[in-house]
C-alpha cells in the first residue's frame, strides 16, 4: 500500500536518479551498474532512450518476480515507471546544464554516482525501488544463499567492465568511481532504516 511518504520517496528518488544520469553521466559516456548501466550502454551505442531501455529490460525480471515474489514486484513497479519517465523527460536538458557548469570528469563521475545512489537509497528506505537487477538479486539470493549486496556489487562490476570494453578508453575508471560513490550513498541512506533489503 502506498503512503504519502512512499509516493514522495518515489518522486524524490526518481528525480535524483534522472539528474545524476542526464547531467553527470551521459555527457561523458560514463556507466553505472545494474539495469541503468545496461540502458546507458545501449544509449551510447544506438541512441535509444535510457528510460525506455530500462523499462524494456525490466519486463523479464518483473515477469519472474510475478511468479516468485509479488510483494517485491508491487514495491518496484511504480519506482521503475516514474524513474524511466523522468530520465527520458530530462534528457534534452543535459546540454544546458553542461553549458553552465564546468566540472572535471572525476567530479561528474562521483557526483553523478552519489545522486543516483541517494535516489535509490531514498526509495529503498521507504520499501520501494526501481526494480531491475536489484530486484533480480533479491530473488536470486533466496536460491544461491549469497548476500543481496554482494550479488548487486558483482552484477554492477560485470556490467561496467563489459560495457567499458565497448566504449572509449577512460570509461572504466570513471564508471568504477560512479558505482563506488553510488554504493556509499545508498548505504548512507539505508544505514538506519533497519531495512533488510
Amino acid at each position: 500500500m502506498f503512503s504519502f511518504r512512499k509516493v514522495a520517496a518515489v518522486i524524490a528518488g526518481s528525480t535524483l536518479i534522472s539528474v545524476g544520469i542526464n547531467f553527470f553521466l551521459t555527457p561523458l559516456r560514463i556507466l553505472d551498474g545494474g539495469l541503468i548501466g545496461i540502458a546507458l550502454v545501449v544509449n551510447y551505442l544506438f541512441k535509444v532512450k535510457v528510460g525506455l531501455v530500462m523499462l524494456l529490460c525490466s519486463l523479464p525480471i518483473f515477469a519472474l518476480a510475478w511468479y516468485k515474489s509479488r510483494p517485491l514486484l508491487y514495491n518496484s513497479i511504480n519506482g521503475l515507471l516514474l524513474s524511466s519517465y523522468m530520465i527520458d523527460i530530462l534528457a534534452p536538458y543535459q546540454y544546458h546544464f553542461l553549458y553552465y557548469f564546468e566540472w572535471t570528469p572525476f567530479t561528474r563521475a562521483v557526483l553523478g554516482g552519489f545522486m543516483i545512489g541517494t535516489g535509490i537509497g531514498v526509495m529503498i528506505r521507504f520499501d520501494t525501488s526501481t526494480g531491475g537487477t536489484d530486484l533480480l538479486a533479491h530473488i536470486l539470493a533466496r536460491y544461491v544463499h549469497v548476500n543481496v549486496g554482494v550479488l548487486v556489487l558483482l552484477t554492477d562490476l560485470l556490467i561496467v567492465c563489459a560495457g567499458s570494453m565497448l566504449l572509449p578508453e577512460g570509461t572504466l575508471l570513471l564508471s568504477l568511481l560512479t558505482i563506488t560513490a553510488g554504493g556509499i550513498a545508498t548505504s548512507l541512506c539505508t544505514f538506519r532504516s533497519g531495512n533488510s533489503h
